[in-house]
């Protein structure tokens, strides 16, 4: 007899892929000039990028592109941080509140364990060092972001690039908001039903404090930070994951 959680799960999987191709192909059919000004949607000039059954992880054509594997589900308390070896994030334990990520562009840094949650929903979260990036560029950056779905946009004062993309276990570190690998990466793995731990969840947050979120914080996290790498066994208040854990 075939477990009921994993064929949930599979069944997600299928319904998301199904619903992924179908706005992919609505998108087509609106027409799309390869001169277009891109902005984050497929277009004729990046449909090479939209996943597939057949390509299911497309970013891994996209130069300088950074792939990692974490096990999903495991939360830490509002308390708690994680000792993330990568700032931004690209995944690993994070809050059980996910940041809201429906096109939300916020103007000041998000403690990064609510916004990794939001990746394992399937997010592309756009990151910028504000002393590094222009108020044009961050337009430009806002742009792609705001009020499209399984989009969310933060600063990170002091972060090693002027700008760095994340989704679940995928990043990409850049200098210029003109950069066409920007909407290559959003067209790939935003929502991608094959990279994402759990495809179908809801970017919208309620709870979460969108004009107030939990502060990113610089300082060093500390002796007693949640390992990245960890399977949640050994940590005291880390639960073991289960199916649909982070919803």
């Amino acid at each position: 007899m075939r477990d009921s959680n994993t064929t949930s799960s599979a069944r997600r999987t299928r319904t998301a892929a199904a619903g992924f191709a179908v706005a992919t192909a609505a998108l087509f059919a609106a027409g799309c000039a390869t001169d277009d000004k891109i902005d984050g949607t497929a277009t004729a000039s990046l449909d090479s990028f939209v996943p597939t059954a057949d390509n299911q992880d497309p970013a891994r054509e996209i130069p300088g592109i950074v792939i990692t594997e974490f096990p999903p589900g495991l939360h830490v308390t509002t308390t708690q941080r994680v000792a993330y070896p990568a700032i931004p994030p690209l995944g690993g334990p994070h809050d059980s509140r996910w940041a809201a990520c429906d096109g939300v562009v916020y103007d000041k840094g998000v403690r990064t364990e609510n916004m990794v949650h939001s990746l394992e929903h399937g997010a592309v979260w756009i990151a910028y060092n504000p002393d590094k990036v222009n108020a044009e560029d961050r337009a430009a950056l806002a742009a792609r972001v705001q009020d499209r779905p399984y989009t969310v946009m933060s600063p990170i004062p002091g972060m090693d690039h002027p700008i760095s993309l994340q989704s679940w276990g995928h990043q990409l570190k850049l200098d210029s908001a003109d950069d066409p690998r920007i909407d290559q990466f959003i067209v790939a793995l935003r929502e991608n039903p094959y990279t994402t731990p759990e495809p179908g969840a809801t970017c919208s947050s309620p709870l979460f404090d969108r004009t107030n979120p939990p502060p990113f914080d610089p300082t060093d996290p500390g002796p007693g930070a949640v390992d990245p790498n960890s399977d949640g066994a050994a940590i005291p208040d880390l639960p073991t994951p289960s199916p649909g854990s982070g919803r």
